[in-house]
């Protein structure tokens, strides 16, 4: 019996083994009649991208970085100052509470540069504050001689119509003193060889990524408020992807035509000392809000010294990361200035 068993097994065992070979034999690869000959070379075509880097002051990626110096414009935002010059060519622009409720703006070129700005005015207080950070040029009509002292005090160069510097011009097309123009090109190439400016903020690598995007909630519009006389407004137009300014109802439009706009809002609630002048307090914190391909994003801005950057994090510390593109940074006051999103 026993050797039955064996007689079997071996059996079954020599008809697998025989069914696997014709398997085998059934599935061995062909080999191709018409294969080509290795030669042991190879040539890459694969060439290593160009480094990009990012403009300091819209963090937009290039191929080479502008070694322009940043040209800070001190901008009147009087009614008879409108419609301005220059303004969609800005990086950066700053607007601040003036005397009578009004505003005027700090304007930053630097990675275009626009041949006509303005119109422009005097300096005022807070103004070494915004500037100093970004160092370069500042051009202004003059001051009160505290002020313009200030001023001349900070890490810039600073460019005075009433110093007779020769790069403004008076417009035709208004009277004084809202018609003073600054050739900025000609201002800028007559100093090049002061350093562009340090990058100044944090930058996502495009919309999507931005702090606001991600973090954020949908808002269709932001209304501010300066005082009765200055209540600025930005909606979100998702076909172009920016941010389309107002002024007191109506569409805030340049020169050029175009209705000026952004690709980042950044409202800061900002400690004002009342006075003759008004005086921004930007050594300090507050509260902020951030805002970037349609969604907002509560936080805080923080700034040490003169010419330490403003700082910016969200609710939970970590540092807001803005769009890549031009920015408007509106201060208005803590104790009047209001912000209403939709």
């Amino acid at each position: 019996m026993t050797a039955l068993r064996t007689s079997n097994r071996l059996l079954r065992l020599a008809v697998v083994g025989a069914a696997a070979a014709v398997f085998a034999a059934g599935c061995a690869p062909a080999t191709p009649k018409d294969a080509p000959e290795a030669t042991g070379e190879y040539a890459s075509s694969y060439t290593v991208p160009a480094e990009r880097v990012l403009a300091p002051l819209r963090g937009t990626a290039v191929e080479v970085a502008p070694e322009n110096p940043s040209l800070a414009v001190k901008i009147d935002n009087h009614e008879e100052a409108r419609p301005h010059y220059g303004l969609n060519s800005t990086d950066l622009v700053f607007e601040e509470l003036v005397e009578g409720g009004l505003t005027r703006y700090v304007a930053v070129f630097q990675s275009s540069v626009p041949e006509t700005v303005g119109p422009v005015r005097s300096i005022r207080p807070m103004d070494p504050d915004i500037i100093s950070p970004m160092g370069g040029l500042v051009a202004y009509s003059g001051g009160a001689d505290q002020f313009v002292a200030k001023m001349r005090d900070a890490p810039v160069v600073n460019i005075l119509d009433d110093a007779g510097d020769p790069y403004f011009d008076r417009g035709v097309d208004r009277i004084a003193p809202h018609n003073l123009l600054l050739r900025a090109q000609e201002a800028v190439a007559a100093h090049a060889d002061i350093p562009a400016p340090q990058q100044q903020f944090a930058y996502s690598i495009d919309q999507g990524t931005s702090s606001a995007a991600r973090l954020g909630a949908p808002v269709n519009s932001l209304s501010l408020t300066f005082s009765p006389e200055r209540f600025p407004s930005w909606s979100w137009n998702a076909e172009a992807g920016v941010y389309l300014r107002s002024q007191e109802g109506s569409a805030d439009v340049g020169m050029d035509g175009a209705q000026h706009q952004s690709t980042n809002v950044v409202v800061l609630k900002v400690p004002v000392e009342r006075g003759d002048v008004p005086f921004t307090q930007l050594t300090g914190t507050g509260e902020a809000w951030f805002s970037s391909a349609g969604k907002t994003v509560q936080g805080s801005w923080a700034k040490g010294t003169r010419d330490e950057p403003l700082r910016f994090v969200d609710a939970s510390g970590f540092t807001v990361q803005l769009a890549p593109g031009n920015t408007w940074i509106e201060m208005i006051p803590a104790d009047e200035g209001t912000i209403v999103t939709e």
